[in-house]
């Protein structure tokens, strides 16, 4: 039940931020110091922000809704979610900088993964103990 809650709860907050990633890239501009110079850009911050990152909300939002993948819902959001926030830390620590976007990035991405990660850990053990 843990495990569906979260996935839930991560693609509710996943979802709209994709959204409005993709209607108003823009508004990244002064958030997150990323602006398009071309239309490329433009489709280009539209896909990774908005399409990749509804797609993390849609996986989660599946394996929230449809029990029988749960796990590895589970397993891939800890992954992709590891690797975000990984590369983000990895990022600020190489560029000796820490926005407020990064840390509120961070903030979000790192106790995701960890919560991934251990539900998934917790339900692996869970399901190897004879009942």
């Amino acid at each position: 039940m843990a495990a569906r809650i979260f996935l839930a709860i991560f693609g509710l907050f996943s979802l709209p931020y994709a959204i409005y990633c993709f209607v108003d890239p823009a508004f990244l501009a002064p958030f997150a110091g990323v602006a398009a110079t071309t239309t490329t850009g433009t489709i280009e911050i539209q896909a990774m922000y908005g399409g990749l990152q509804a797609g993390f909300g849609a996986l989660a939002l599946f394996g929230a809704l449809r029990v029988e993948h749960l796990r590895s819902v589970l397993l891939s959001t800890a992954f992709l979610v590891t690797g975000l926030g990984l590369f983000r830390l990895l990022g600020a620590m190489r560029a000796g900088e820490l926005s407020s976007y990064t840390v509120q990035g961070l903030a979000f991405e790192i106790p995701s993964a960890m919560i991934a990660i251990g539900l998934y850990v917790y339900g692996s053990r869970r399901a190897s103990t004879p009942a």
